[in-house]
């Protein structure tokens, strides 16, 4: 059964942002070495729970989005789409760990699936 795996904040100023969850929670923050601003997230290990990661705010009013591991991106957007949500985002490859698309479900919350691929370029 597919799973959330991952989370991301946006943030107007991610500095700020790291600095306040770090101070009230704790987690560390980690500049990611890709091709865009990222910062991942680590909130902590020997518990459930899972980690994340930080974005500039991209538009007011984004907020938090889950990211649900899939085994397949393309069969998961056809069930996606059949069951009446949309495809937000295409397929697109995250260097190092797989596909990303962001989707909609039929509220018009917002949700990433990722199929993981090392491969991916």
């Amino acid at each position: 059964m597919p799973r959330v795996i991952h989370f991301e904040l946006p943030a107007d100023n991610p500095d700020r942002a790291a600095e306040f969850y770090r101070q009230v929670f704790g987690w560390n923050f980690t500049k990611w070495q890709g091709p865009q601003d990222y910062w991942l997230i680590t909130t902590g290990t020997g518990t459930p729970g899972i980690d994340g990661g930080m974005l500039r705010r991209s538009h007011p009013g984004a907020g938090t989005v889950n990211t649900i591991d899939v085994a397949s991106l393309d069969e998961a957007t056809g069930r996606i789409q059949t069951a009446g949500g949309k495809v937000v985002a295409p397929k697109m490859a995250i260097p190092g760990v797989g596909f990303l698309a962001y989707c909609q479900d039929t509220e018009g919350t917002t949700f990433g699936i990722l199929e993981a691929d090392t491969s991916a370029r």
